[in-house]
C-alpha cells in the first residue's frame, strides 16, 4: 500500500512509518506546511497528488502554530474534512483517537460500544473528532489508543515521563489501583498498519495491558532499564483504563515485557 500520514514526526508517526517501510509498504508524510488543517482547498490538492491507497490521521495540536481554537481545528474539523475527501476518493481511512474520551470518572474496562463521557480539554475534542469522522465517513476506522511505552527517553512516551520525573523530582508515585490502556509503540504501529490493511470500519482500541497495574509496569520498566528509578506505590489514583477489543491484534504486555512475571500480582 501507499500510505500517507498525518502527524509523520510525531511519536506514532514515526513508528508507523518505520513499520510500514519494513513491511514493503510505501509511505508519504502530509505536507502541513503546504496543506495546513485550516486550508480544506489544499487538503484536497495535497490528497490528489499523493494518491494514497489509506490515509492515517495521526496528527495532533502538539505544537500550537497560534491558529485560533487550534484544538478543535486539528482534532475535529480537520479530522471530519479529511475523513470526507477520503470517502469521496475511495481512500482508506484511519484516525487515532485516545482512551482520553473516556473521563476518570468513567466505569472501566472499556469496551468499543461503550458511549465516552469526556465534554471539555483533549479527550473531549476528539470525543468530537470521533464524531465529526464517523458523520463524514461510515467506512472509517477509528482506533483509541492508550499511553505508549517507548524504549528510551525522547518523544512523548511513558520512559521518557519517567526519566523526566527523576530528574525533576527524584521519585515517580505510582498507584497500585489504576490499570491504565498501554502498548509498546511499535506494537500499536503494527495494529494500526493491520488495521487499516483491510477494511475495518467503526472503532477499536488498541491496548496490550489485560491485567497489569500502574506499579507493576513501572517497576517491570524499571528492571528493564537499569534499576535506577525510585519508585513510591500508593492507592491515591483508582481506576481501570483498560480498553478491551478482541478483534485487534496485538502482544500482550507481558509478552513484549517479561519482567512483569516478578511482579507480585
Amino acid at each position: 500500500m501507499h500510505l500517507l500520514i498525518t502527524g509523520y514526526n510525531g511519536t506514532v508517526g514515526r513508528a508507523v512509518a518505520e513499520a510500514a517501510r519494513a513491511g514493503g509498504h510505501r509511505v508519504t508524510g502530509w505536507d502541513r506546511a503546504a496543506a495546513p488543517p485550516d486550508d480544506d482547498a489544499a487538503a484536497e490538492r495535497q490528497l490528489a497528488t499523493v494518491r494514497p491507497d489509506a490515509l492515517l490521521h495521526l496528527a495532533i495540536p502538539s505544537s500550537g502554530t497560534g491558529r485560533p481554537n487550534e484544538g478543535w481545528l486539528v482534532n475535529v474539523h480537520w479530522s471530519g474534512h479529511l475523513a470526507h475527501l477520503c470517502r469521496q476518493r475511495g481512500i482508506r481511512f484511519l484516525y487515532a483517537s485516545t482512551v482520553m474520551v473516556f473521563t476518570d470518572h468513567a466505569k472501566g474496562p472499556f469496551r468499543p460500544e461503550q458511549e465516552p463521557d469526556a465534554t471539555e480539554g483533549y479527550g473531549g475534542e476528539k470525543r468530537k473528532g470521533e464524531q465529526a469522522v464517523a458523520g463524514a465517513n461510515p467506512d472509517a476506522t477509528i482506533a483509541r489508543l492508550g499511553w505508549q511505552i517507548g524504549h528510551g527517553p525522547g518523544g512523548n512516551n511513558m520512559i521518557d515521563f519517567f526519566v523526566t520525573k527523576i530528574r525533576d523530582e527524584g521519585v515517580i508515585h505510582a498507584s497500585r489501583r489504576w490499570l491504565p490502556a498501554t502498548s509498546f509503540v511499535d506494537d500499536t504501529a503494527a495494529a494500526l498498519i493491520d488495521l487499516v490493511a483491510t477494511p475495518h470500519p467503526g472503532i477499536h482500541h488498541v491496548n496490550a495491558n489485560d491485567r497489569w497495574s500502574f506499579v507493576e509496569i513501572v517497576q517491570a520498566l524499571n528492571r528493564r532499564h537499569g534499576g535506577m528509578w525510585r519508585i513510591e506505590a500508593n492507592d491515591d489514583f483508582v481506576y481501570d483504563q483498560r480498553m478491551l477489543d478482541e478483534r485487534v491484534r496485538i502482544p500482550r504486555l507481558a509478552e513484549r515485557l517479561p519482567e512483569l512475571k516478578n511482579a507480585a500480582h
